[in-house]
């Protein structure tokens, strides 16, 4: 086992991103001072071995010095990642029964309609009126008077009422997961109060640097806003310049997305990449003397980390900012450099600062498609030989897309569920378009060229048009595509095998693809069947509202009050209607009466292949249903008062469904009743749907 030197962060990262995702879901901070212990007796041991180095001839034993060295990356990844869980902390401002918390915004606050939703670090709880020094972050939504608006921004200082609750799992099938996502931001809480319940204090904290930048940024947005006058292109140019994430229409969010250049909406390595080749070629000049390379290396630097800051620190743009830092440092002192070691160097320095970035979307991807560029660009390239120039530089700019393309493929749809087949065409549409309008942007921005702002929007808004034209075009992309975490894997590393394979010309390895793609189809054609096949009932958990979906091959009766554009819908149930591949849905609300195939709901009665439910609501209170037949279950809506006891005196049923329709104090008793003559039942609100498989 040998330790290259030329590739030695390659070696450090692997092995210290293991350790962080092996010590993420540790919720005990017990194993807090083990972890501690081994990583520094294992860096004593390193310590002393290279002390002692000549004098134990350890050149003798170099695999069992990786070894140990492997083993205290590992360790060192989960000890940084068990120090950053602010929710292991001893001073973790929950761990206290407060009445009030003392704390600062420390994101930009984004309202929607009277909401306002910001994330603040907390400093003090006030327990007994005693002022406690804490730490953690609490994600707050806001409910503003509408008279009188408070008005927030980063490092302002709040009093709040302490009623912090911990984030809700998701409860449905495929529902985005709300509290793993918060979690890798470092919050387990949040709170929801009115406007009434928090003070503003007459001062601020926070990071100064980043409240600078939020504050310069906000006069840059302001700029475009008086500026551009049409909404969308104002909404582009701001996110893409600036990284401000502006109200994008879901029209235009979906044209980008459809087509497979999402990421030109996410200030990203492209974004910087762009600003870089343009100072390297206006700076020229400066490539003579050594002394000249260097102030054009600290000029560049700086500009590159400037627009960092001002953007935000995303992780992609973090990503390329010491990246490009450490080449050009690695090529203005004529050192060579190991692009996968950098790349390494990059993500160990980021993984530091911050483990948890290992969990976002926008960090894998982006260094996926960094290694797609690194690694398969170059092969892709050399497909083809063109000796016109600008069908050559057409021909590389493909082999660009379809590099980062197949890097990124198995995450890309394991995430967001589709693939653009016209990707190549779209990337190369956008290609100009982008570049010009981060030139423009930027001029607009730093050199005050404010005439330059109708060619900037209408180029955006060109642009954003020829994008929708693409996304409506037949055969756009593939859409609903569903992985579980096995076919991800397995994918992945079929993918992996066969790039490999191609690449060393190896006929084992692209045998074993071969095998490992038809493992994968099959699974595929399974899940296919499976839902051709599919019949059920699914009972959702809902806040307020109420859905039920009876579902049969690709088809699916939902009984609900929500439509198809409500937002609840497409957040809560659609997800899990993809999932189960339902491609034809009927809409019904509680009080329609309706037949559709082996659905039969009439007069408060639901059938559905010989599953019995009796709908009760308050029009039922009074009224005798001795006569009814059995139910397998009584679904129980709208606070109808007859008593469960009551109930089962008059028919037979199995169980009870409670929806989110019925008020708390209300299901507080149903539950209670039931308890007593102890009758099953499934609430449908903050807690798991509730799903039955039929015959």
């Amino acid at each position: 086992m040998t330790f290259r030197s030329e590739i030695v962060f390659v070696r450090i990262v692997l092995p210290f991103i293991a350790g962080i995702i092996c010590a993420y879901p540790i919720e005990s901070k017990k194993l807090i001072a083990p972890t501690l212990f081994i990583c520094l007796l294992l860096f004593t041991c390193l310590l002393i071995i290279n002390i002692l180095y000549k004098h134990i001839k350890a050149y003798h034993f170099k695999d069992r010095i990786g070894l140990l060295i492997y083993m205290f990356c590992f360790f060192l990844g989960g000890l940084i990642c068990l120090f950053n869980k602010q929710s292991l902390r001893p001073d973790y401002y929950s761990n206290y029964t407060s009445s009030y918390l003392k704390s600062y915004v420390n994101s930009e606050p984004q309202q929607t309609n009277d909401i306002l939703r910001f994330e603040v670090v907390v400093t003090k709880a006030f327990v007994s009126q005693q002022a406690k020094a804490v730490k953690g972050k609490l994600l707050i939504a806001l409910k503003l008077d509408t008279l009188n608006p408070i008005e927030l921004n980063y490092g302002d200082e709040l009093m709040i009422v302490s009623e912090n609750l911990p984030v809700e799992p998701p409860y449905n099938p495929a529902e985005f997961n709300f509290k793993a996502w918060l979690a890798a931001k470092n919050i387990y809480h949040q709170t929801f109060i009115k406007q009434s319940h928090i003070i503003k204090l007459n001062s601020t904290n926070g990071n100064k640097l980043i409240k600078y930048a939020i504050e310069v940024r906000q006069r840059q947005v302001a700029i475009y806003r008086k500026l551009i006058h049409n909404n969308e292109a104002f909404a582009v140019a701001s996110t893409l310049i600036l990284g401000y994430r502006a109200d994008l229409s879901q029209e235009t969010l979906a044209a980008y997305s459809k087509t497979g250049t999402i990421h030109a909406l996410s200030v990203s390595g492209m974004h910087v990449g762009i600003i870089y080749i343009f100072l390297n070629w206006a700076l020229f000049f400066l490539n003579g003397k050594r002394t000249l390379r260097i102030i054009k290396l600290l000029f560049i630097c700086t500009l590159i980390w400037y627009y960092a800051l001002l953007t935000g620190f995303s992780p992609s743009v973090l990503r390329s900012a010491i990246m490009l830092s450490v080449y050009i440092f690695a090529k203005t002192f004529n050192r060579s450099s190991n692009n996968y070691n950098i790349l390494a160097f990059t993500a160990f320095c980021l993984l530091v600062y911050n483990p948890f970035l290992i969990w976002d979307v926008g960090f894998q991807l982006s260094f996926l498609a960094v290694i797609g560029l690194i690694y398969l660009q170059p092969k892709i390239y050399k497909w083809l030989y063109i000796k016109n120039k600008w069908l050559d530089k057409l021909w590389s700019t493909v082999a660009l897309s379809l590099a980062a393309q197949i890097a990124t493929f198995p995450l890309s749809i394991y995430y967001f569920h589709q693939f653009p087949l016209y990707f190549i065409f779209s990337n190369l549409f956008i290609l100009l378009p982008l570049t010009a309008m981060m030139y423009l942007g930027i001029m607009i921005l730093v050199l005050k060229f404010y005439f330059l702002a109708p060619l900037f929007e209408w180029i955006i808004t060109f642009t954003n048009n020829g994008l929708r034209w693409m996304a409506e075009l037949p055969f756009s992309g593939i859409t609903s595509i569903w992985l579980n975490q096995g076919q991800l894997i397995l994918l992945s590393f079929t993918l992996t095998i066969f790039t490999y394979a191609l690449v060393k010309k190896r006929k084992g390895l692209f045998i074993l693809s071969l095998v490992c793609l038809l493992i994968f189809q099959s699974s595929a054609f399974y899940d296919k069947v499976s839902a051709l096949n599919q019949r059920k009932i699914l009972f959702f958990s809902l806040r307020k509202n109420y859905a039920t979906a009876f579902i049969n091959a690709n088809e699916v009766v939902l009984v609900t009050n929500l439509s198809k554009n409500d937002k609840n819908f497409n957040f809560f149930i659609k997800p899990a209607l993809d999932q189960m591949q339902l491609t034809k849905i009927h809409f019904i609300n509680w009080e329609q009466d309706t037949i559709i195939n082996a659905f039969v709901k009439k007069e408060h009665q639901l059938s559905f292949y010989g599953y019995r439910i009796l709908l009760l609501d308050q029009r039922l209170n009074y009224r005798s249903i001795a006569n009814l037949p059995q139910y397998e279950t009584i679904w129980l809506h709208q606070n109808p008062k007859k008593l469960i006891n009551t109930l089962r005196q008059e028919v037979l049923f199995n169980s009870l469904v409670i929806d989110a329709s019925n008020k708390d104090d209300q299901i507080q008793k149903y539950k209670t009743e039931a308890n007593k003559i102890k009758v099953q039942y499934h609430i449908l609100k903050k807690n798991n749907s509730y799903l039955v498989h039929l015959k």
